[in-house]
């Protein structure tokens, strides 16, 4: 049997036409784009050429899109920042972050750096906003909120806007952790409330390696890597030259595509809820599936059982790649923290389904017909 690939939140295959338009930067386009000839001036032009194409296709300025190796790194430079640089000494997020932001946090928490507070998450997985506007209100410091924008394990979506205007109102920075969402969702930063989000890559059929961070234009902050004058005193280090390509063109890609790919994969996903609901008895989703949620994503709990404690190793071995909540933890298996956070309750196995442009409905039913003899 094929191999069956459902884990695309996890990541995903490279596109064919993003490995075209990254050959020659892998080839003969090879120069150092801090170098004065023509070589380094070829390679800078191709980092600028992508720079603009980025932020015009996330609706912001050039000068606010800083290449980076991918969201940790993004999310870890603009937390920090906000806490060392923009004199947030308060932290408001999630227990259900994904953990490059929790173990950041954290650290700053443990280091003396900042308070921190968790907004309580409500049933269907979506932020208690009332609570948040409670933590801001309540705050004695300047508060830095960072909240993910599409959850990485459930699939629920946290509207910026309102979050956004709410950190306005109480003069907070915000963060938001947007690698689901970059490559998935059209974004207008100049008509945002917020000051700082990141993208990846490898989450819309780029390249592993080559990321975002956009720190709005009224804000300062010093860099987190240091050592050069690369990305605008930003980010030292050499520019991951054909990676920048890759995550240009995979967003363009992404983006004149959208409308097409989210109908067809938004379809996958409500077709395998149908087909889990009328075919495995007890079967539950996760978070808010068919309300404000991200469409490539589905977080379903089978019944345990002898026989589905093992199901994640059992699909594996037919070939079937799905995860148990968050990739970034599936080698320790200790679980989700963000299944945890959301209820205890131990009579469940959590597989998380997630699709792509490239998924389809025959796979769907084969992965079904699979389950049905496991479990």
């Amino acid at each position: 049997m094929e191999r069956i690939y459902l884990d695309n939140a996890a990541t995903t295959s490279l596109d064919p036409q993003v490995l075209e338009a990254m050959m020659p930067y892998l080839t003969n386009r090879f120069g150092n784009p801090s170098s004065i000839y023509s070589y380094g001036r070829e390679s800078r032009m191709g980092i600028e050429n992508s720079r603009k194409s980025v932020a015009k296709l996330l609706q912001a300025h050039p000068a606010e899109i800083f290449f980076t190796s991918g969201g940790t790194e993004s999310s870890n430079t603009a937390i920090t920042a906000a806490v060392r640089d923009l004199g947030c000494k308060h932290i408001i997020s999630s227990r259900i972050e994904h953990h490059a932001t929790l173990h950041t946090i954290e650290y700053l928490q443990q280091k003396g750096e900042a308070s921190l507070s968790y907004v309580q998450i409500l049933e269907n997985g979506h932020i208690d906003l009332d609570h948040l506007e409670k933590l801001l209100q309540n705050s004695n410091e300047k508060s830095l909120v960072t909240l993910m924008h599409a959850n990485n394990e459930i699939g629920n979506i946290t509207d910026l806007h309102t979050v956004g205007d709410l950190c306005r109102k109480y003069n907070a920075i915000f963060h938001s952790d947007t690698v689901q969402t970059v490559g998935h969702f059209p974004f207008d930063l100049r008509n945002t409330p917020v000051d700082f989000i990141t993208g990846s890559g490898h989450k819309f059929h780029g390249p592993k390696g080559a990321g975002i961070l956009y720190i709005n234009e009224n804000i300062k902050i010093k860099p987190f890597i240091n050592g050069g004058s690369q990305e605008r005193n930003m980010r030292a280090g050499t520019e991951n030259l054909y990676g920048i390509i890759g995550f240009a063109k995979a967003l363009e890609i992404a983006s004149e595509n959208h409308i097409s790919d989210k109908e067809k994969i938004q379809g996958l996903k409500f077709y395998m809820m149908d087909s889990l609901a009328k075919n495995i008895a007890g079967t539950s989703f996760n978070g808010d599936p068919t309300g404000s949620s991200l469409y490539a994503v589905l977080s379903t709990n089978f019944p345990k059982t002898e026989k589905s404690e093992m199901l994640l190793f059992n699909l594996d071995i037919h070939n079937i790649c799905a995860s148990g909540g968050s990739a970034c933890t599936s080698g320790a298996d200790q679980g989700s923290h963000v299944i945890r956070a959301l209820r205890n309750d131990n009579n469940f196995v959590t597989v998380r389904f997630s699709f792509s442009k490239f998924n389809t409905t025959e796979e769907v039913d084969l992965v079904i017909e699979k389950l049905k003899e496991m479990i």
